[in-house]
């Protein structure tokens, strides 16, 4: 009988694959455009396209469109810290990263006024914060309130803004209940941008829903990680705090 012969395709996967091993190319690198790759392995751009799949297949590499392939980034547990004041929910466990915090005022409309059960064109305070491990997205929120309920100077600058951010939650008495609804889906356009993957890996979204005593929702976001680079583990601070997962 005679033995198949490996595809091309099979050796470039194998000697990109040994340089990702050995750390030749490292976690988050992008690769070489696919034209200079298939130039330096002598093929044409269909046989190293073929070669990529073989490793975006295996998990070792990520093509994001319009921006090339990159070495996929490895695995690493999360902890989400859910419940009141955790408005930077990654950084509670992991002193590494960093959150950037910007600050607007919106009006309610869609799903933020069923979400804080208010009427459309309410005054909102709205909190748009990325989690950076070095240059990295680690991870995103838009964290809601009602606008009355935002610290007094927390739009004046961007100082009194990273420091409102960390502490409003618990400027207050704490909520009733806390809601939090988890499940796997797409990405959306402005994710894959933010967080800076493909739009075939998935993400791990997380909404969640606070009450008063009243029964007043104090406070509404949308967190979201790449569901495929994290194995989130969630723990909670409130005794009262409800989980429902879907996906």
């Amino acid at each position: 009988m005679t033995e198949a012969v490996p595809s091309r395709h099979h050796d470039i996967a194998d000697d990109l694959r040994r340089q990702i091993t050995a750390g030749r190319l490292e976690a988050g690198e992008r690769l070489p455009s696919e034209a200079a790759l298939a130039d330096g392995y002598k093929v044409s751009t269909v046989t190293l396209r073929r070669a990529l799949a073989v490793l975006q297949g295996e998990g070792l590499v990520d093509k994001i469109h319009g921006k090339g392939n990159f070495v996929r980034r490895r695995s690493r547990k999360t902890v989400y810290v859910g419940g009141w004041g955790t408005l930077d929910p990654w950084t509670a466990a992991e002193a590494s990263l960093r959150v950037t915090v910007r600050s607007t005022t919106v009006q309610a409309h869609g799903h933020l006024t069923t979400l804080l059960k208010v009427p459309m064109g309410s005054p909102l305070a709205e909190f748009f914060c990325v989690s950076l491990e070095g240059d990295a997205p680690h991870g995103m929120a838009y964290i809601y309130l009602p606008r009355d309920l935002a610290p007094a100077g927390v739009f004046d600058d961007e100082s009194v803004c990273r420091e409102a951010v960390s502490r409003f939650a618990v400027l207050g008495p704490p909520p009733a209940t806390i809601r939090e609804t988890v499940c796997a889906r797409p990405p959306t356009p402005d994710e894959t941008s933010v967080l800076r993957i493909s739009s075939a890996s998935p993400v791990l979204a997380i909404t969640r829903a606070a009450t008063d005593t009243t029964g007043r929702v104090v406070e509404a976001a949308r967190l979201v990680f790449p569901g495929d680079r994290v194995d989130v583990v969630f723990t909670t601070h409130h005794t009262t705090d409800e989980r429902q997962t879907q996906g």
